[in-house]
């Protein structure tokens, strides 16, 4: 080992990071043409979610759809991207 080395931790893993943005604003990419934009209230272990507050983007043949609910549980199958902090696409 050379003197200079540094000792890395290992990153936390996404669990972990996922678990930092409860009560967050967070924005998700889906694996359709959609992106949510909402408060994270909680997720499991497959990281279904429940989001608050939310805005889902929906790109469609007539143009940028967007639907504002109250509450949503998002399977987390369909999720390509979580963004902490994102306010969604832009406009």
């Amino acid at each position: 080992l050379a003197s200079n080395s540094e000792i890395r931790t290992p990153p936390p893993p996404p669990s972990e990071l996922v678990d930092k943005c409860i009560g967050s604003r967070i924005h998700i990419v889906m694996k359709s043409d959609k992106e949510i934009v909402g408060t994270l209230l909680g997720f499991d272990d497959f990281v279904n979610m429940v989001l608050e507050d939310v805005t889902e983007f929906e790109i469609t043949p007539e143009g940028r759809r967007i639907t504002k609910l109250d509450q949503m549980l998002l399977n987390g199958n369909n999720i390509t991207m979580l963004v902490p902090g994102g306010e969604g696409p832009e406009v």
